[in-house]
């Protein structure tokens, strides 16, 4: 397939945002002109990705659809892109939500909802240009890009604290991203370039590695969030708008693990199992405090939001395993994170638009009168627990299968995401889907046919990864399998299993 494809799915939300703020007439048409731009742009986007999935060829473990325009040779860098199986499920990913988010915001977003759909379209274009870069400075500047549209939308469209949430995310974000610059400067320094398939093949010493690494560690370990990088997390998915907040929580915060894999675990492989028994305790440690914190909230959305950090702390554990299993699994769980999490913060919203609170306590009874979002929300929620048939079974079965290669008590401190994701899952369900009906509850409207039209995707999805993974895990498997290699990644996980077992 022609890589023009690329570069179409790259920059055809930045025109389509360009468009939008172009757009004149009288706020309300503005803004219902932008909603269309928005979503015929998204689903265009949406088309041209599966269009290159189907041309995408699994068996070739290196990039496809490549584009390498000479940019500063002098300086060794270009503007080269192309994706991989890896890069490829994560456009995929990216291009699903979009449409889904705009579709949820529809109503939600009042006031200036044209600039708010153009930052969407921005906030896409940069977050496919992040994930199909192939220079490290391309890389860089769609990873900074992404900051513009994410706080604008958490500031100006927020809730009452989207100024000092907008604020913690920005200054977290960029700080974290100093640090990579730095990496990025060394890294051209000692090899003359800054394209990453060339990088890959660099010979660095086992100390370089390991500032190196260091360094992307913070980086991506704020985006992720790794513990105890996480404080900006809460306010900033809580105060954000729900389109916002699906975003932040189903592609923006896989951004750092994708850095982590890339610029990690594939790229500095003699430093990062130095790393891993330092990483996967801080994994461990976010999966079991965060379900404490989420049991503890009575806000929904809170409840929602750490529950997605938990299980990003999985993530983390699945990627410093340094086996194929592992890492599938820390990928797949990504992808089924996305899907899950950003639904379960849609049905949060429908409820809470209605109701006009958030509040625990305040509702119950829903189901009686909602009952197609209790039946949706019990499968997302369900999905979320990881329970089989799901997508979050699979890629939570392939982590523990990775972390067992590691140590027994890794798997089983690991595996309690499960226990304590139901038991806060599942209390949140009861006292707001079941129980005698509270306050306005009596008054709600179940979902229209357009909110229908955001989660029923969603639902397909989730069981579809559950069902049938193959369809994504042929993707990148290739891609771990032929760089990590079994005898490589066994070494790894002995000597990771040696470090722990000393400790």
């Amino acid at each position: 397939m022609h890589p023009i494809i690329l570069t179409l799915v790259t920059y055809l939300p930045l025109l389509g945002g360009l468009a939008i703020l172009l757009a004149k007439g009288a706020p309300e048409t503005a803004d219902r002109t932008g909603r269309w731009i928005a979503l015929w742009t998204s689903l265009a986007v949406l088309a041209l990705s599966v269009v290159m999935w189907v041309g995408f060829d699994p068996q070739i473990p290196g990039a496809q659809y490549e584009t390498q325009l000479a940019w500063m040779p002098n300086f060794g860098i270009s503007y080269h892109t192309g994706v991989d199986g890896v890069s490829l499920v994560f456009v995929l990913l990216t291009a699903f939500l979009t449409p889904l988010s705009i579709g949820a915001g529809w109503r939600s977003v009042q006031g200036r909802a044209c600039d708010f759909m153009a930052a969407v379209m921005f906030l896409e274009t940069a977050l496919m240009g992040l994930f199909s870069a192939l220079d490290l400075v391309v890389f860089y500047m769609f990873y900074e890009a992404t900051l513009i549209p994410a706080s604008l939308m958490i500031g100006v469209w927020g809730g009452p604290k989207r100024i000092w949430a907008s604020l913690q995310f920005f200054l977290f974000t960029f700080g974290g991203s100093l640090f990579m610059l730095v990496a990025l400067v060394a890294m051209w320094n000692m090899a003359g370039t800054t394209d990453i398939p060339a990088l890959m093949q660099g010979h660095f010493s086992l100390s370089v590695q390991c500032w190196l690494l260091m360094a992307f560690v913070i980086a991506f370990g704020v985006k992720l969030p790794l513990f105890p990088l996480h404080a900006w997390l809460p306010d900033a998915y809580t105060e954000a708008p729900t389109p916002t907040t699906a975003l932040l929580s189903g592609v923006l915060s896989k951004t750092g693990a994708y850095g982590l894999l890339r610029f990690g675990v594939l790229m500095f492989p003699d430093a990062v199992h130095r790393f891993a028994p330092y990483i996967l305790p801080l994994g461990v440690i976010a999966i079991i405090y965060a379900a404490f914190i989420a049991f503890a909230q009575k806000d929904m959305k809170k409840v929602i939001a750490y529950s997605s950090f938990s299980h990003m702390g999985m993530i983390a554990v699945g990627l410093f395993t340094l086996n194929a299993e592992g890492v599938d699994g820390a990928i797949y769980q990504m992808l089924s994170h996305g899907v899950v999490i950003a639904a379960l913060f849609f049905c949060v919203a429908a409820i809470a638009w209605r109701a006009e609170t958030r509040d625990i306590s305040a509702l119950g009874g829903v189901a009686f009168r909602m009952p197609a979002l209790a039946s949706l929300a019990m499968l997302f929620t369900m999905a979320n627990v990881g329970l089989p048939g799901t997508g979050s079974f699979v890629g939570e079965l392939l982590v523990l299968m990775g972390a067992i290669h590691v140590s027994f008590w890794l798997a089983l401190l690991a595996g309690t995401t499960m226990i304590m994701g139901a038991v806060y899952m599942l209390a949140l369900y009861r006292d707001v889907i079941f129980g005698s009906v509270k306050g306005t509850v009596s008054l709600l409207r179940d979902l229209t046919p357009a909110e229908m039209m955001v989660l029923v995707p969603l639902a397909v999805v989730t069981l579809w990864m559950g069902v049938h993974p193959a369809s994504f895990t042929s993707l990148f498997d290739p891609v771990i399998v032929h760089a990590l290699g079994a005898p490589n990644q066994e070494a790894m996980a002995h000597t990771a299993h040696q470090v722990i077992a000393a400790r």
